[in-house]
């Protein structure tokens, strides 16, 4: 169960009050997550997700908040953060950072199929398109710099050909970005099959914006590509990636320096969750008792990509 710090009943009846959301009847706690703890609240008039912030960089909520309320005024299918009587979305509760939002319907897809693929491209497409008039700022906490400054950290955990692997292709990656400008806007981040919410085919709902930031818009494709995918080798399933690419260029058209680098955003998004989980396992273990994401599958799908580069961008 993924909550850090337990709530009571009268805590909870007592946040509400300073919201139009109806009268407390039930209160849950939610099984998964890794930082924070959550909650499904039951009212009388709908049913309400409570968030904690147990770490991370809670001076940056404001933006979190800020990027959700612009989506959510574009009619995309995001949890807008719920505002209290006094026109205040982020809170404090039992000493911890607070957001409360409305609760989509849906489930995660394990399995999406090509309708499932194309209606994330296309709410990804939208969101990019719509991000570039969002005025908020929070770079990239995890883009080519962060993969130089930390690989350091794991070398000493990894053999030989892992290591040249690493150093191989740090070295790649600087070369073929340098001075490269691509488009630029709010991305998710962190935009996987559990970060969704379907009905059958219909998406409806992403939802996890906490590594949300501004920065090439084509790093948020690349993670959900290599996510929703990729086989169990690692390798890209063709249907589901021409699902998500073609629904994606309906909404926004990609410039000839995006179709130049698109191979080597796949591998620098890879390489950024191959380090990320070594990082998790071998030096900085979860504060919590949850067990850790296996590294060898992004380990996987980089090889995959300097493998075998990708069909190109329409």
């Amino acid at each position: 169960m993924a909550v850090f710090t337990p709530l009571s009943d009268e805590q909870v009846a007592q946040f509400l009050e300073g919201y139009d959301v109806g009268t407390p009847l039930a209160l849950e706690g939610v099984a998964g997550g890794t930082e924070n703890s959550t909650f499904f609240v039951t009212t009388d008039r709908e049913v309400l997700v409570l968030t904690l912030f147990e770490q991370g960089e809670q001076e940056e909520l404001p933006f979190f908040v800020d990027l959700l309320a612009w989506l959510d005024q574009h009619q995309l299918p995001v949890p807008g953060p719920l505002f209290d009587r006094n026109g205040v979305a982020l809170q404090r509760l039992a000493d911890r950072p607070a957001l409360l939002f409305p609760r989509l319907p849906g489930r995660h897809p394990e399995q999406p199929g090509p309708i499932q693929c194309a209606a994330i491209g296309q709410v990804l497409g939208q969101m990019h398109r719509i991000s570039q008039g969002f005025q908020g700022s929070r770079p990239n906490p995890r883009d080519l710099r962060w993969v130089h400054a930390v690989h350091s950290r794991v070398m000493s955990y990894l053999g030989p050909d892992d290591q040249t692997l690493i150093r191989d292709r740090i070295d790649a990656l600087e070369s073929r970005l340098r001075k490269v400008v691509l488009p630029q806007g709010a991305l998710h981040g962190d935009l996987f099959r559990d970060n969704t919410l379907y009905e059958g085919d219909r998406l409806c709902g992403v939802i996890d914006f906490y590594n949300g930031c501004t920065g090439d818009l084509l790093f948020d494709l690349a993670i959900v590509i290599n996510d929703w995918c990729s086989d169990d080798s690692g390798e890209l399933i063709p249907e589901r990636y021409e699902a998500i690419i073609e629904a994606y260029a309906s909404e926004r058209a990609f410039t000839d320096e995006e179709r130049r680098v698109w191979p080597t955003m796949l591998e620098l998004t890879a390489l950024r969750y191959w380090l990320s989980r070594l990082l998790v396992v071998y030096v900085d273990p979860p504060a919590h008792a949850l067990t850790p994401k296996d590294p060898v599958q992004y380990r996987q799908i980089l090889k995959a990509r300097i493998d075998h580069p990708p069909a190109p961008l329409p």
